[in-house]
């Protein structure tokens, strides 16, 4: 679990594992074995993962879904947090949704149907964040 959620992690941020290991002072091979499962953080790191992610250790280690940390009012990992509980409902993750070789088969209109999708949903942000501002 704190392998495969660590990864997402720092896909997210696009960084590669020296980077995120020089981000918390740990070495690639560090980063690599704690996303194989080969490594188990010390807790200092553990808290040092968590704090550059903005999520709590127990979201880290599996012990629940919700990466906010208590008291935590940042709606977008709230949002975040939900959407990772969608791609698990509906096995997402099995479907391929990110092997980006099953993206590339793609045609053009389903590509284009996807964007529209993708504008929408920030079209709709968009306008609940300017309806909350007034």
């Amino acid at each position: 679990m704190l392998g495969d959620r660590l990864k997402r992690l720092r896909l997210e941020k696009k960084l590669t594992q020296e980077e995120l290991g020089k981000k918390i002072n740990v070495t690639k091979v560090s980063i690599s074995g704690y996303e194989n499962g080969n490594r188990t953080p010390d807790t200092e790191t553990l808290q040092k993962l968590a704090d550059f992610f903005n999520v709590t250790t127990d979201y880290l280690l599996g012990r629940t879904d919700d990466p906010n940390p208590p008291g935590s009012d940042n709606e977008e990992l709230g949002t975040l947090a939900r959407i990772n509980q969608l791609i698990k409902e509906y096995g997402i993750e099995q479907m391929g949704f990110f092997d980006i070789e099953k993206w590339k088969q793609l045609s053009e209109e389903e590509i284009e149907e996807i964007v529209k999708h993708f504008e929408w949903v920030v079209h709709k942000a968009r306008e609940k964040n300017k309806s909350n501002k007034e």
